[in-house]
């Protein structure tokens, strides 16, 4: 599978995850949810834009898909980047914390590596 086809389904489904159950999303990366009732507000908004720019990645052609796959590439080093400061500032668990970093910059790179093959 092209790895920008992997990645616009992978942030389908993440994104739906943190629209239907935002508890459940919470709960994969180590987080509070119970504890911080607005999580759910950020998750699903987080969720939403993962639908958007997943689904539009995973039509889009030419330029249009390299476009949004910088553009998605650029949103997941700024997660990377959040979950760096949230470590930094011990506002999450270290858990936490390094899975957000991890699976940020795993998109980052699938993202790379499917600017880099042929579709």
């Amino acid at each position: 599978m092209n790895p920008v086809t992997g990645l616009s389904l992978g942030r389908i489904i993440i994104g739906i995850v943190s629209i239907a159950s935002p508890s459940l999303g919470a709960k994969l990366f180590g987080l509070d949810a119970a504890g911080n009732p607005q999580m759910g507000f950020f998750a699903r908004m987080f969720g939403v834009r993962e639908i958007a720019i997943g689904g539009l990645t995973l039509f889009a052609k030419g330029k249009a898909r390299r476009t949004l796959v910088l553009a998605g590439m650029a949103v997941d080093g700024g997660d990377a980047a959040t979950g760096v400061i949230a470590l930094q500032r011990k506002e999450v668990p270290v858990f936490s914390a390094v899975a957000m970093i991890v699976v940020a910059l795993g998109a980052v790179g699938s993202g790379a590596a499917g600017l880099g093959s042929k579709e």
